[in-house]
């Protein structure tokens, strides 16, 4: 059955969820790739409980009520090889079969994994396809396992399948969606995404992350995109140590007259918040109110250049206790909702020492501004 937007869906905000992907089991390895005789085992750092509080706060706060809960089905062998290699597709079931193993570089999984990564991507899937056929006008996906380290033929840093390349790269095969711009502000380098679409003029890709941390050969500057694809890739790595002073320049005088230039029929956000000034694998600043006005913006920009058109896929963020604060501050934005849930340490890091734009983060960013490549 077609699905066809109504007057009144196009003005909602859709939330994509399912339980399913709270019962991928990467192991206890704690903030490690892996287990260790030293190392006494502990929970994985991407644990369900960060994403699992995120819906509870929802469901408590009552802001859930304003939104449209969508359950779609889990993505098809056929969906994922549009971005992903049969052989990995081929070595994943085979480890599933045998009760789990690892994808490729720091992506550990058990009994059950595959199918909670093919639920995963499967949220991406419909919110970016009910986005682009106009269902909803925005939507938020609650992935896990999260999706944009994977790559073609592995998957890295806790990610099995590329739930946003996936999507897109499905969503543009069906004739669904044309121009689509990727804007990543996980603290780690969006680096499938990135390799997804690096020679593709038609799919803009940026990442805000933090300078060499995760994955650390990819993410530089000077990775812009290759042949047609040359100018449509651009990477912000920020100083270890950045605040909410260096984002809100970063926003300002890059990413944000970026995505005017290229003028998208659609964005998605790969929005980790692993960027919070509690997370434990990340060295930056921010509060939930940076988050907020972050999502504010992008929506504010979609409904200039997109008419409207947002996807919000989530990524990482491995404070249990913060991650779920920042999280309901994004899609409270991300919904232009006046639901909101008080955040009792969101003054206190706006007042953190260097927190304001210092002066080596603001040269480095007009230094990029000034140095982007031209489109091919």
């Amino acid at each position: 059955m077609t699905r066809t937007a109504t007057s009144d869906a196009i003005h909602t905000t859709g939330f994509y969820w399912h339980e399913r992907c709270f019962w991928h089991d990467p192991g206890a390895i704690g903030v490690f790739s892996s287990a260790g005789a030293f190392l006494q085992p502990q929970p994985a750092s991407e644990s369900p409980e960060s994403k699992r509080r995120l819906k509870n706060l929802l469901e408590v706060s009552g802001l859930i009520d304003e939104l449209v809960v969508v359950k779609p089905p889990p993505a098809t062998r056929r969906d994922l090889e549009y971005f992903h290699t049969g052989r990995y597709l081929d070595e994943l079931e085979k480890g599933d079969l045998q009760g789990g193993g690892d994808g490729g570089d720091c992506a550990p999984y058990t009994a059950g994994s595959l199918a909670a990564a093919k639920q995963s991507a499967g949220l991406a899937i419909a919110a970016v396809e009910d986005v682009a056929l106009g269902i909803r006008r925005r939507a938020y996906a609650l992935c896990r396992p999260p999706g944009h380290h994977a790559e073609p033929d592995r998957g890295r840093g806790f990610c099995l399948l590329g739930n946003i390349p996936v999507a897109i790269k499905r969503a543009r095969a069906l004739g669904q969606i044309g121009r689509v711009a990727v804007l990543d502000w996980d603290v780690h380098h969006g680096n499938g995404t990135q390799s997804a679409f690096y020679d593709d003029p038609d799919v803009f890709t940026l990442s805000i992350h933090q300078a060499g941390n995760y994955p650390l050969d990819t993410g530089a500057f000077e990775e812009q995109g290759e042949g047609a694809g040359l100018g449509y890739n651009l990477n912000a790595p920020m100083p270890p140590g950045c605040g909410i002073g260096a984002y809100r320049y970063a926003m300002s005088q890059l990413i944000l007259p970026a995505l005017t230039d290229f003028r998208p029929e659609l964005i998605v956000v790969a929005c980790g918040y692993d960027a919070c000034a509690k997370d434990p694998l990340g060295k930056m600043m921010l509060n939930s109110g940076a988050f907020s006005q972050m999502t504010e913006q992008i929506r504010k920009l979609a409904e200039h250049v997109c008419d409207g058109r947002l996807v919000m896929v989530h990524e990482g963020g491995y404070s249990e206790g913060y991650a779920p604060l920042c999280g309901h501050a994004a899609i409270a934005a991300l919904a232009d909702s006046d639901t909101r849930v008080p955040d009792p340490q969101n003054e206190e890091i706006a007042v953190w020492g260097y927190q304001a734009l210092q002066p080596h983060q603001r040269e480095l960013i007009d230094a990029w501004s000034k140095s982007l490549a031209t489109p091919a």
